[in-house]
């Protein structure tokens, strides 16, 4: 499985667009469905290997799951599971399919039977779990479409989608999947085994390019002259206003959008520093801890905030910090951000990230530093070090019982904070 761009384009099924208020077919171009598989299924292995992670998709049509990957008896149990999660596929003989024949191609073709059988009118994504225990959220394909809608009024004019996130996540599937539907797209162009500078020599008048915080960051440190007409799309964590600025005066449009898994897309702004502005399907008020949603059949949704919105006005506002990251150790409610700020005062540390272990490592706190310059070679003085400073500073429960090192702090492909395992590096 070389890696390379991949550009799917449709060759048997070009996109149409679609009516508004008809939820797009998107599983029947196959090379969506095919980026949407693979990256899920990707995903997953990675999830049940800790330490020794698949090869990154995108991966070859005929990519054998016990030959190629090495998958297990168990390991395709699970991931025909998570598969048959997401989509909701709920054929009887769709799970026999899987297991006869571990391989790509098949079960693409058996996810596409089970959606055409099906109907599939929902799609559950997974929280990434960086602020707390992932969840599974589930949303209605007819609400996915909406905010589908609303998003190609922002983007006219897109000739063409190239991407750096997965397809299997709600921010990917929105753009990736669903918006080359609603705009006629046929081309979405697989960017994430290409390094942001090969990335400048693809760049075309009529492009959108999706990707994160991080990945946009590594792009402006090039320094990067924009052709006129190209657009950007940034989510899943929020992008600095400094990096912002710096994109819009190299020409390129960028659309922020915030939201969640939870709620999917919530608002969009352009200028670094402005406020975000609601989807208009969506209502808020100040002090109140939810949105409510008019759904597309013109019922009324109520959805619990993630975070703490500062209001403009009615249509207008500022995320401010998340309304509740507390963690319980030994039953006490702690904040591992407030813990991570401890441990940032240290003169050796450059960047600190805490999270709660997981469940097979423990019921404590650990901690995952990046150390200054010339601190970092005796890592073991520098977790007794460290483990000394939390013991002055910090309550019992608040203190990390594993200490891991490294360069930089982990990160998802999405650019979100992402867990690691203890005492790798």
């Amino acid at each position: 499985m070389r890696p390379g761009l991949t550009i799917c384009a449709a060759l048997a099924h070009r996109f149409q667009p679609m009516n508004d208020s008809t939820p797009a077919a998107w599983w029947r171009h196959d090379p969506t469905l095919l980026r949407v598989v693979a990256d899920l299924l990707a995903f997953e292995l990675a999830q049940a290997r800790p330490g020794r992670p698949p090869p990154a998709p995108p991966w070859p049509r005929t990519c054998h799951f016990i030959h190629d990957l090495g998958a297990d008896s168990l390991e395709l149990l699970g991931l025909g599971t998570a598969l048959a999660e997401a989509l909701h596929l709920r054929s009887g003989d769709v799970d026999a399919r899987l297991l006869a024949d571990p391989v790509l191609e098949a079960w693409v073709a058996a996810a596409r039977a089970g959606l055409d059988a099906d109907g599939a009118h929902a799609m559950t994504f997974r929280t990434s779990g960086s602020a707390g225990t992932p969840k599974r959220c589930v949303h209605a394909l007819a609400t996915l479409w909406q905010e589908t809608q609303v998003l190609a009024g922002l983007l006219p004019g897109r000739t063409r989608i190239l991407s750096a996130v997965p397809a299997h996540h709600i921010y990917g599937f929105l753009f990736t999947a669903l918006l080359p539907r609603a705009l006629g797209i046929e081309a979405v162009v697989d960017l994430r085994a290409a390094s942001p500078a090969a990335c400048l020599g693809l760049l075309r008048p009529g492009d959108l390019v999706v990707a994160h915080p991080g990945w946009w960051e590594a792009l402006a440190r090039l320094q990067p002259a924009f052709a006129p007409d190209i657009a950007g799309v940034s989510s899943t964590a929020p992008c600095p206003d400094a990096l912002a600025g710096d994109l819009a005066a190299a020409g390129l449009r960028l659309l922020q959008v915030y939201g969640s898994s939870e709620t999917g897309g919530v608002g969009w702004r352009e200028g670094g520093a402005a406020p975000f502005t609601l989807f208009p399907h969506w209502q808020g008020a100040d002090g109140v801890p939810e949105l409510t949603r008019r759904l597309p059949d013109g019922a009324a949704a109520r959805y619990p905030l993630q975070d703490r919105l500062e209001w403009v006005d009615a249509r207008r506002f500022r995320p401010a910090g998340r309304i509740d990251d507390a963690v319980q150790v030994g039953g006490t409610n702690v904040f591992p951000g407030y813990v991570a700020d401890v441990l940032c005062m240290h003169p050796a540390v450059a960047q600190a990230s805490v999270r709660l272990m997981r469940p097979d490592e423990g019921r404590r706190l650990k901690a995952f530093i990046v150390p200054r310059a010339g601190h970092g070679g005796d890592r073991a003085a520098l977790a007794a070090a460290l483990a000394t400073w939390a013991g002055e500073r910090l309550a019992t429960p608040e203190r990390p019982a594993a200490w891991t090192f490294g360069e930089r702090l982990p990160r998802q492909a999405s650019g979100k904070p992402a867990d690691w395992i203890i005492d790798a590096e």
